[in-house]
C-alpha cells in the first residue's frame, strides 16, 4: 500500500473513531476490521460472520460518512471475511463484544429519546437497498413478483409475506426495497423495518423501564410491519407472545406483515404454534440459491455500479466456480478488482482463477466450529451451550449430533477436537453421531424433535439447509 493510501486509510479510521467512541470502536474495530479503497467502493474485511453482520447492520452509515470525508466521494461498502484477522484477533474481544451486544438495548432507547425516532406514526430513514437494483432470476422471480404486488397494494394481497432462505440469498435486500418502494410511492402510509434481534431488544427494554405502552404504540399503529431475521424469537416465549398480540392487531386492522428467514416456519424450533399457524396462513415463499446466468448477471451488475469493464469470460468463470450465495460473489469480485489495482495488473481469466482459488481455500478454514454449534442451535430453537451438555433430549441429542457430522465434514478438526470442544465428549461419541448421521442421509430418514415443527424432516434436506445458512455448500477437499 502506498504512503498516500495508508495515510487516507489512517484518517478513515480516525474519523470512524471519533464518530463511534472510543470504547465501540475499541470493541468492534481496532484488531478487528482492515479497510482498503477501491475504484469506487471500500472493502471492510473483517474476521468472522457475527462481527461483519454486527458493523454493517449498526455501523454502516458512520463508516459510509467517513470514507466520503476522507475521498471526496461516495463509496459503496463490501464486507469480506478475512480469515487472517480471525486469527490476530485477541482473545478478550469477543468478550467486549458480547458485553456491547447485552447493552444494545439502552442505547438504542437512548437513540430514540434523541432522534424521536419512537414517535408513533414516524417513518425510519430510507434502507440502504432497492427494489430496481434487485437481480431476478428463477430462484427469485416468485419472491421478488410478491414484494412487488405488496408495494402496490399493502394488505391487500400476500398477507402476510414469509420469505424465507438460506443466507446471502437475497431476502434482506427485497425487504429493505419494500421500504425504499413504500416511502417513495405511497409516502401516506406508515411503515416500519427492524430485525427479530432488534424487536425482542426494544421489548425487553420495554419491560424494563415499564414502557410497554410506548413500544406498543410504536409497532401497531402502522400500516406496514417489516421484520428481518424472524427465526430470532425462537426459544423466547415472552416476546414470541408480545410478537403474536403485534400481528394481531395489524392484521385486524387489515395492515400488511413480511417477514424473512432462514428457515421455514415450521422447520423454526421452539417456535409457538399459534405463531406458526398465522406464518403460514399467507403467503410463504423460498428463495433458492441462484443458477449460474443469475449469478453472471449479478456479476455483471456489480462491475457496472463500480465502473469497471471486465471480460465476458472472467465472468463466466467467476458465476461458474462460486455458486454458494450472493455475498461469496460480491466478495470475490471485490477481492479481484483491488488485487488487480494493487498489483497494477489488468483483470485477466488467469487473475479471476487465482483470487478464486484463494478464496475456495480460505472458505475451508473460514467456517468455525462455534458458528456451527450456533447455527445448529438457533435452527433446532436452543441455546448454543445446550449441545455441549450431557443432556440428551431428542432434540438436543439431533442438534449435537448434526453439527459434529458438520464439524467433521467442513473444518480440519479431528474427532478427539471435536469432543472436546463440545463438552469433554468421548472420540468414540462424535464418531458414532457422525456414523449416525450419515446413515440417516445415504437411507434418505425423516426425523422430528420435541418442539413439534420439525415432524417427517428429512436428514439430507435438513443438513443441506444449516449448510447453506453457514455458505458452506460445498464438501471440503
Amino acid at each position: 500500500m502506498s504512503t498516500c493510501a495508508q495515510d487516507t486509510i489512517c484518517r478513515l479510521e480516525s474519523l470512524i473513531a471519533e464518530g463511534v467512541g472510543p470504547n465501540q470502536y475499541k470493541t468492534w474495530f481496532k484488531n478487528a476490521t482492515n479497510f482498503t479503497l477501491g475504484d469506487g467502493f471500500l472493502k471492510v474485511a473483517v474476521p468472522n460472520q457475527f462481527v461483519g453482520g454486527w458493523l454493517e447492520k449498526h455501523y454502516s452509515d458512520t463508516i459510509a460518512h467517513a470514507a466520503q470525508q476522507v475521498t471526496g466521494r461516495k463509496l459503496d461498502l463490501a464486507f469480506t471475511i478475512d480469515t487472517d484477522l480471525a486469527r490476530s484477533l485477541r482473545k478478550h474481544q469477543p468478550d467486549s463484544q458480547a458485553t456491547s451486544v447485552d447493552r444494545y438495548p439502552e442505547r438504542l432507547a437512548r437513540e430514540w429519546q434523541r432522534t424521536g425516532s419512537g414517535a408513533p406514526g414516524g417513518n425510519m430513514p430510507s434502507q440502504r437497498y432497492r427494489l430496481d437494483q434487485f437481480i431476478v432470476g428463477p430462484c427469485n422471480q416468485l419472491a421478488y413478483s410478491a414484494v412487488c404486488a405488496v408495494s402496490e397494494k399493502p394488505g391487500q394481497q400476500y398477507n402476510p409475506l414469509f420469505v424465507h432462505g438460506g443466507c446471502g440469498l437475497g431476502k434482506t435486500h427485497l425487504l429493505q426495497g419494500l421500504c425504499n418502494q413504500i416511502k417513495e410511492k405511497r409516502a401516506e402510509l406508515r411503515w416500519h423495518y427492524t430485525s427479530g434481534e432488534d424487536f425482542t431488544n426494544e421489548f425487553v427494554f420495554a419491560l424494563r423501564s415499564a414502557g410497554q405502552d410506548a413500544f406498543r404504540h410504536r409497532y401497531r399503529h402502522v400500516d406496514v410491519l417489516v421484520i428481518d431475521d424472524i427465526h430470532f424469537l425462537a426459544n423466547k416465549d415472552r416476546t414470541q407472545e408480545e410478537f403474536l398480540y403485534t400481528f394481531n392487531a395489524i392484521d385486524h386492522c387489515g395492515k400488511q406483515v413480511v417477514m424473512a428467514s432462514d428457515a421455514h416456519p415450521k422447520m423454526i424450533g421452539h417456535l409457538s404454534d399459534s405463531l406458526v399457524s398465522r406464518f403460514v396462513s399467507g403467503m410463504v415463499i423460498r428463495v433458492e440459491t441462484p443458477g449460474a446466468p443469475t449469478r453472471a448477471e449479478l456479476l455483471r451488475r456489480q462491475a457496472r455500479l463500480r465502473k469497471i469493464e471486465i471480460a465476458e469470460p472472467v465472468i463466466e468463470f467467476i458465476a461458474e466456480r462460486l455458486h454458494t450465495n450472493v455475498r461469496e460473489l460480491e466478495g470475490a469480485l471485490c477481492k479481484l478488482i483491488v488485487t488487480a489495482e494493487v498489483s497494477r495488473h489488468p483483470i485477466t481469466l488467469s487473475l479471476a482463477k487465482q483470487v478464486v482459488d484463494e478464496l475456495m481455500g480460505d472458505a475451508v478454514t473460514a467456517v468455525k466450529l462455534s458458528d456451527i454449534c450456533s447455527a445448529a442451535a438457533i435452527y433446532f430453537g436452543l441455546k448454543p451451550a445446550d449441545l455441549h451438555t450431557s443432556r440428551k433430549t431428542r432434540t438436543i441429542a439431533l442438534a449435537r449430533g448434526i453439527a459434529m457430522y458438520l464439524a467433521r465434514k467442513h473444518t480440519d478438526m479431528s474427532f478427539p477436537e471435536i469432543g472436546r470442544f463440545m463438552g469433554n465428549k468421548n472420540h468414540t461419541t462424535v464418531i458414532l453421531a457422525c456414523r449416525r448421521v450419515r446413515n440417516m442421509i445415504d437411507a434418505h430418514d425423516s426425523v422430528e424433535w420435541s418442539s413439534g415443527q420439525g415432524g417427517g424432516m428429512v436428514v439430507a434436506d435438513l443438513v443441506v439447509e444449516l449448510e447453506n445458512q453457514l455458505g458452506v455448500g460445498r464438501k471440503r477437499g
